[in-house]
């Protein structure tokens, strides 16, 4: 069953069977994140593509290597490094629909929503 899973479906182990195939052929081997993500091209650079390291979702990929894989800038992370500002924060992955996700001030998804002062309810008459 898992070979079956591997030949036909990307979203179970990957890679399928042609990725594998052509990162065997024909893919040079760029990079890897703190991820684990693995960063592949053609040798000619006209294609790039990544192998994740666990769930395959395209927000795990960090910004520097985002813009080397849409082809933003010509250099990987790895020849030329991302300048990165003091105010930023280190890169994390999309959590919407997790329990880890952002939840507003007010959200009735919170456990006890947020008193407000400055509102009062119309009531009809």
């Amino acid at each position: 069953m898992e070979l079956l899973l591997r030949i036909f479906t990307w979203w179970n182990k990957s890679q399928t069977t042609g990725v594998r195939l052509l990162t065997a052929r024909k893919g040079v081997k760029v990079g890897e994140d703190a991820e684990g993500n693995v960063y592949y091209q053609t040798k000619d650079g006209k294609r790039r593509w990544v192998i994740y390291n666990g769930e395959i979702q395209a927000s795990r990929i960090p910004p520097e290597w985002h813009g080397w894989i849409h082809f933003t800038w010509d250099q990987p992370p790895t020849q030329e490094p991302l300048k990165h500002k003091a105010w930023e924060l280190p890169h994390q992955e999309n959590l919407t629909g997790t329990a880890a996700a952002y939840v507003p001030p007010g959200s009735t998804r919170r456990a006890a929503p947020v008193a407000r002062s400055d509102y009062e309810a119309w009531q009809p008459e």
